[in-house]
């Protein structure tokens, strides 16, 4: 008796292993997909119970015979298809599989059909019912429990004589209801698997496109730097920024105040990724409208942080470099709200140092100080945020100012453009194959207007 129950388990795990594998293959494809995605849901049913009924009959063919009964894992295959598309698709499964077993004959071949049907039309009534609760291991080996046990009860009412139908269900009971109950219910979860796996894709695609047209929406926000703009003989400008990931904080901006003056920013939110890029276009629409409303820098400032500081529930903050140049004389008025020191490339670059006020966003009612620096024609100044300085290498250590002016220390005589190459050329050749960690914007103006530094604005 002990024989012949291990000899139907090892039979009937082994006929499982190879469902479950072909089960895994289909729900992988994209065969399922086109049948769930049906627009008829009859045709759905429908199909999804053929499939159903064809794992049916699989069972039937692996199946073991004893005294004349052939224990299969044939249940499965209806089960399967009811939860998954309703009682019409557990029918059709229950009809295809129960019928093929009928014809391969044996003393239990009636009562076969009727349970193997009935099974179909009740797993597919449970599914409205029980259908987000059988996701669980419990509920799924239950329902299984139930269906086969049920089975061996038509069994031992339709086969006569009773006492050979007792006899088949005591040597079949235990494998044949464990094994049926613990197949439905790995089935059950590597359909939920295989349906997450593909709506994670589903979700890391659109989420993909998503971040593609929010990089170019970013972009798009920036303004465009050309040799036509911002249109002033005065001074040479170029700028550049290069997020860590598709969509960053930093930003930079350059706007005409009146004909003659013109405003530079350069920023760095804190954080990355999309809630930092959202932030960004509030900051820098913020800073634009206060720096025209305020004809004093400082004020100005003072109000773009007042005004960043209302509704800031994520509790960001950004550092900035606000600016505006006299295009006539060469007067640069500049308040430092937290951020990295520019750097004043003439025959010996060097950083423009002052003590700077509070990032924006981070506290109201902060004073902030207005700075002036007289520019003479060829000088040039390199605007930038700590994604520079502070990139890395595989050695963890930082680009650092050091190496900063290094890289600068020639450059006094190139072009704006060419001195943005440098940095950019001595950033990738120091962190070299390391991944970048922040974002990488840089300003870099050069102004050539009247050499005359004496007159005040």
């Amino acid at each position: 008796m002990i024989s012949e129950m291990g000899t139907i388990f090892v039979r009937l795990v082994s006929s499982l292993s190879v469902f479950i594998v072909i089960a895994g293959l289909i729900g992988g494809s994209d065969i399922i997909s086109s049948i769930v995605t049906s627009k008829s849901k009859r045709l759905h049913a429908v199909l999804i119970g053929v499939a159903g009924g064809v794992f049916g009959i699989y069972g039937n063919l692996s199946g073991m015979d004893v005294n004349g009964a052939i224990v299969t894992i044939r249940d499965i295959g209806p089960m399967l298809a009811g939860f998954l598309a309703g009682p019409l698709a557990g029918v059709v499964a229950g009809l295809i599989a129960g019928i093929h077993r009928y014809t391969m004959g044996g003393i239990t071949a009636e009562a076969c059909v009727v349970a193997t049907g009935l099974i179909g039309i009740l797993c597919g009534w449970l599914s409205r019912d029980l259908q987000g609760r059988i996701f669980t291991p419990i509920w799924a080996f239950t329902v299984g429990v139930l269906m086969e046990g049920m089975h061996l009860i038509i069994v031992m009412l339709m086969v006569k004589p009773q006492e050979t139908a007792e006899e088949i269900c005591r040597q079949i009971a235990l494998p044949f209801i464990f094994i049926n109950a613990t197949g439905f219910m790995m089935l059950i979860f590597l359909i939920k698997y295989i349906w997450n796996q593909k709506a994670l894709a589903e979700e890391r695609s659109r989420l993909r496109s998503e971040l593609q047209a929010a990089t170019v929406i970013q972009h798009s926000l920036l303004p465009t730097v050309t040799d036509r703009n911002p249109g002033c003989e005065e001074l040479d400008l170029r700028a550049s920024m290069k997020a860590a990931k598709e969509v960053g904080g930093d930003f930079y901006d350059f706007f005409f105040i009146d004909d003659t003056h013109l405003a530079l920013v350069i920023a760095d939110v804190s954080g990355k990724g999309i809630p930092a890029a959202l932030f960004m276009a509030n900051a820098k629409q913020t800073i634009q409208s206060c720096v025209r409303d305020y004809h004093d820098l400082s004020k100005a400032v003072f109000a773009a942080n007042n005004s960043l500081c209302q509704n800031n529930e994520a509790e960001m903050f950004v550092t900035a470099w606000i600016g505006i140049i006299n295009l006539e004389k060469g007067s640069l008025r500049y308040v430092n709200a937290g951020h990295n020191h520019p750097v004043l490339i003439t025959d010996q670059p060097s950083f423009i140092r002052e003590r700077s006020g509070v990032v924006l966003a981070a506290m109201e009612d902060m004073p902030y100080t207005e700075n002036v620096l007289e520019l003479n024609k060829g000088d040039k100044i390199l605007l930038y945020t700590d994604g520079i300085t502070e990139a890395e290498n595989s050695r963890h250590e930082l680009f650092g100012e050091d190496r900063l002016l290094e890289c600068l220390m020639h450059a006094s005589g190139d072009s704006v453009e060419k001195t943005m190459n440098k940095v950019n050329q001595s950033v990738a050749g120091f962190v070299k194959e390391n991944d970048q960690f922040d974002d990488m914007t840089m300003m870099c103006i050069e102004y050539r207007g009247p050499d005359n530094t004496t007159e005040k604005e």
